[in-house]
């Protein structure tokens, strides 16, 4: 990937990363290629705002400046906070960590914050409107990442706040105003300096390094000072030359899990030089896109899209358990191979998605062949039967097994007109495809994929490869069917043994 990867840090126009109707323009599929590959390299990438919004940006930071200049030299006992994963989501505010030589101010719609006496505060000018800016651009990035790894528009909508907020509803995502080193600040004691021979100033050693929980982080800082670690270790300065509507982006923890480990989250540190010339500090707006609490992270979109999904990934996540948890950054970045996700271009010039997989692991458990046809059967659901239906205007409203077995010849069949409209197998029960016996879900998808059991029906078998010369050699459905039948059977039973073993085991 070096050989043919970007030289520096990728800058795309968010203006060519907004989505349209019908085929994707050669803008925004050049963008989208160079986000997933600055992505894939640096960990990060940097957005260019229309230059309309360049003096909201300028204005907030200044704001900023004026709200943390006028703040007490050192924050009241109730103005302290440590990390506590378990108020990822109510944070609001102003609060302080000295040893960090650090401030912030957190605005997140639906909260209102109150100092300690009760008074109301007063936040900087403008969040709302940067709020707003960075969450939409957010979102465009995030369907962008979407495109790169061919998954279905918007996926992650089930795991997003609405837009706009419901009543009583509080925002999951957060805006940070920041403040390092400012010099009135009495947390300086605090700090871990180092005066290097070179004469500059550097804070944060090398081991302070952070990775976001969230699915997608916004940065724009007045300073430079943001190293993000890139794909060969290395750290990289990737604000130094940031003009007034350019921002860093860089994905996070939740995305990470949400794509199977494909979208790798950004190890970051903050460092900030040549203090001695410093009257205010440095400051940076810091938006989080994350994920509602109440919601779950799984990979389901990664299978539906063809993607293998380890071991690690095939259950679902709740978010709330997930922000909670610690995740150690060496079992996250000294892998043995990457999973990174990119864009070649063809010989004919078009541009064709290309992922690059992890090598076969032991620790990877195959799926069940039975789990691995219902599977085939919601992404043909998706990518095909859903496709007719909305050109068609046709809402789909399945039936009961039961019912639906008992009226599926009828004449008056309260089914027929949605069946005869879609091309729906004859047949075949018109339920979900989740819920259609193993015989059923492959006559499903021969009607809407011809050919399809040619081509998978040795990746179902439950037998290795010749095994069985004559099954794998001329398989018809009946067959399969039986075999996955079969699978199933043996399965519960296996399990139903094993229990009462261990009921039985007086050691247990």
């Amino acid at each position: 990937m070096a050989s043919n990867g970007l030289p520096s840090l990728g800058r795309v126009k968010l203006t060519d990363l907004m989505p349209s109707e019908g085929l994707p323009s050669d803008s925004y599929k050049l963008s989208a290629t160079t986000l997933s590959q600055s992505f894939a390299q640096y960990s990060a990438a940097i957005i260019q705002f229309p230059a309309s919004d360049g003096p909201l940006l300028r204005s907030c930071l200044e704001s900023a400046r004026l709200y943390f200049h006028q703040r007490p030299s050192y924050p009241a006992a109730e103005m302290i906070h440590t990390n506590d994963s378990r108020e990822w989501c109510k944070t609001s505010g102003y609060y302080a960590d000295p040893q960090q030589w650090q401030e912030t101010y957190d605005y997140r719609p639906g909260m209102t914050p109150s100092e300690p006496n009760n008074s109301l505060e007063f936040p900087p000018a403008g969040l709302p409107d940067i709020f707003a800016l960075l969450g939409k651009a957010a979102r465009e990035i995030l369907d962008a990442i979407s495109y790169c790894l061919n998954l279905r528009s918007s996926p992650f909508t089930e795991v997003l706040d609405n837009v706009p907020l419901r009543s009583r509803e509080v925002s999951s995502s957060v805006l940070s105003v920041c403040c390092h080193a400012r010099p009135s600040f009495q947390g300086a004691q605090h700090h871990n300096l180092t005066n290097q021979e070179d004469g500059p100033l550097v804070m944060y050693p090398e081991q302070d390094h952070h990775v976001d929980k969230s699915l997608v982080s916004i940065v724009k800082s007045d300073k430079a000072g943001l190293h993000v670690r890139d794909f060969h270790g290395r750290w990289v300065l990737v604000d130094g030359d940031l003009g007034p509507q350019e921002a860093v982006v860089f994905p996070g923890l939740a995305l990470y899990q949400a794509t199977a480990g494909y979208v790798n989250p950004a190890l970051h540190r903050t460092e900030v030089n040549n203090l001695q010339g410093n009257m205010y500090g440095r400051f940076s707006l810091s938006f989080k896109l994350m994920p509602k609490s109440m919601s779950s992270l799984s990979c389901s979109e990664m299978r539906a899209a063809g993607h293998g999904v380890e071991a690690q990934f095939q259950l679902p996540v709740p978010v709330d358990d997930f922000m909670q948890r610690s995740h150690p950054t060496d079992q996250l970045f000294n892998r043995q191979s990457f999973q990174t996700f990119t864009f070649p271009t063809a010989q004919d010039g078009s541009i064709k998605p290309s992922l690059r997989r992890r090598k076969s692991n032991s620790r990877c458990k195959p799926l069940p062949p039975s789990k691995r046809l219902r599977l085939e059967a919601q992404r043909v659901l998706k990518e095909r039967v859903q496709e007719i239906a909305d050109k068609k205007g046709i809402k789909l409203r399945f039936c009961n097994l039961r019912e639906c077995e008992s009226h599926i010849h009828a004449l008056d069949s309260p089914c027929a007109n949605i069946r005869m409209e879609i091309k729906w197998p004859a047949g075949v029960p018109f339920v979900h495809p989740h819920d259609l016996p193993n015989k059923a879900k492959i006559s499903f998808l021969e009607a809407y994929e011809p050919g399809w059991t040619a081509t998978h029906d040795m990746d179902l078998s439950p037998t290795e490869p010749g095994q069985s010369s004559q099954h794998s050699a001329s398989c018809n459905c009946d067959s399969l069917a039986q075999v996955l039948n079969l699978y199933d059977h043996a399965s519960y039973y296996l399990n139903i043994s094993i229990f009462f073993m261990l009921v039985n085991c007086s050691d247990c």
